[in-house]
């Protein structure tokens, strides 16, 4: 037998199975790679050393206000460690900036106060301004022009009263935007609800570009490339971190550039060919990704990569949120199956795209490919039920359960972090 210990929440889930059953493990080099310094030093060391931009210390010299986004609490980037580095750089030469960190959380529900304290630790909370931003208030929303896809660039207003914006964020493959990272943090991250609907439009999705890894011809990353642009975002810190979120590398500087280092840095980790089987087991990472099941369908696209037409995808994700959107959740609940709920997501006008459509669309499409059992111990069964899926309390159970659609012994390939590779 051979031991599998899969992140799973704030910790791991462990299961054993037939080694001869074992078509392939799908891992990110990342869990090999071994950074050379500390997390704090590799942050110290892209602050200072920028690219194709100057240092931000003397980007802040003489600003008076400065706004700094920042992920949300469902993105494990280490604000603790980045956050202090990014406010002493800042403050190296001018004490006197006006700071505010502006919490970027799209269109998902606010970040609490003790979110905040776990993300930034309370020295922060307590002595810094913090905005979270609201993408339904359209009054704190300023016009930045039309995107190159036809759609309306609304932004946090705070874009027009700084004088210098930053942004802090981690790359990672992502499901559609290609990547993580650097001009997502406008585009979702404090655009308007208007924007990110239109960003997000079921034409944008099924394009075959839109696929992690991909950015060139990817028509969501162009927009979101726009919108930085147009936001003055004028410096990044885009950190990489392995599956215990830790950093392992640090880029800083030019809005593009800088982030094109980080994916190009990501992809030499994180790629790798697909091993097709009867069965795929996989993850969403565990916390704070595998929250919900609305995050839970980016691990499921590894997942999706890997198994054969009508064959199961097991994923362990705690979905202790639930599934993270009522629209998504009743997307595929009023669906008579996977094939309608995706007909009708795909009759959707991009000007009336409504919020989370794009995952249920994604989820639709590894339904109509695969079975999906969902491993959880902190969620309800109906939920899962409710949306086509089975559910299961462990991956022993699941993969009997499994056998019910495609027989018994069949291969299977395990991805141990479905959310850390790009299977291309």
């Amino acid at each position: 037998m051979k031991e599998f210990k899969l992140p799973y929440y704030k910790g791991y889930i462990n299961f054993s199975i037939d080694e001869n059953r074992v078509n392939g493990v799908l891992v990110s080099h990342s869990e090999e790679y071994v950074p050379k310094y500390t997390q704090e030093q590799l942050v110290e060391n892209a602050l200072q050393n920028p690219i194709n931009s100057k240092k931000l210390s003397e980007l802040a010299q003489g600003k008076k206000n400065i706004v700094v986004i920042s992920s949300d609490h469902t993105r494990p980037v280490p604000s603790k460690i980045t956050m202090p580095i990014i406010l002493k750089e800042i403050r190296k030469y001018n004490n006197d900036a006006d700071i505010t960190i502006l919490v970027a959380t799209g269109m998902h529900r606010p970040t609490t106060h003790d979110e905040l304290v776990d993300k930034y630790g309370l020295s922060i909370v307590e002595n810094e301004h913090i905005v979270i931003h609201d993408a339904y208030d359209d009054n704190n929303m300023v016009f930045k022009g039309i995107l190159p896809s036809g759609g309306e660039l609304w932004l946090n207003k705070l874009v027009d009263e700084a004088d210098l914006l930053i942004s802090e964020g981690f790359i990672e493959p992502h499901f559609f935007a290609g990547f993580s990272g650097g001009r997502k943090s406008v585009l979702p991250g404090i655009a308007s609800k208007k924007t990110v609907l239109w960003n997000h439009n079921a034409k944008f999705i099924s394009s075959p570009f839109s696929r992690a890894g991909s950015l060139q011809n990817n028509p969501i990353h162009q927009d979101m490339v726009f919108a930085a642009k147009q936001a003055k975002l004028e410096f990044i810190l885009n950190v990489v971190i392995n599956s215990e979120k830790k950093i392992i590398e640090a880029f800083s500087g030019n809005l593009e550039d800088a982030h094109q280092k980080g994916c190009q840095f990501v992809s030499s980790l994180a790629e790798v060919k697909p091993i097709v089987s009867d069965i795929a087991i996989t993850t969403n990472g565990g916390y704070p990704l595998d929250q919900n099941m609305y995050q839970t369908v980016k691990g499921l696209t590894a997942g999706e990569a890997c198994v054969k037409q009508d064959g199961v995808i097991i994923i362990a994700s705690s979905c202790a949120d639930g599934s993270g959107g009522d629209f998504f959740y009743n997307i595929l609940k009023n669906a008579k199956d996977a094939h309608e709920a995706w007909n009708n997501i795909l009759s959707v006008d991009p000007s009336k795209t409504e919020f989370d459509q794009w995952e249920a669309q994604v989820l639709a499409r590894v339904l109509m490919k695969a079975h999906v059992i969902v491993v959880s111990t902190h969620c309800d069964s109906q939920m899962f039920k409710d949306m086509h899926m089975l559910h299961a309390t462990s991956i022993s159970e699941a993969l009997i359960m499994a056998e019910e659609f495609v027989g018994k012994d069949k291969k299977v390939t395990i991805i141990p972090d479905g959310i850390a590779v790009i299977v291309k």
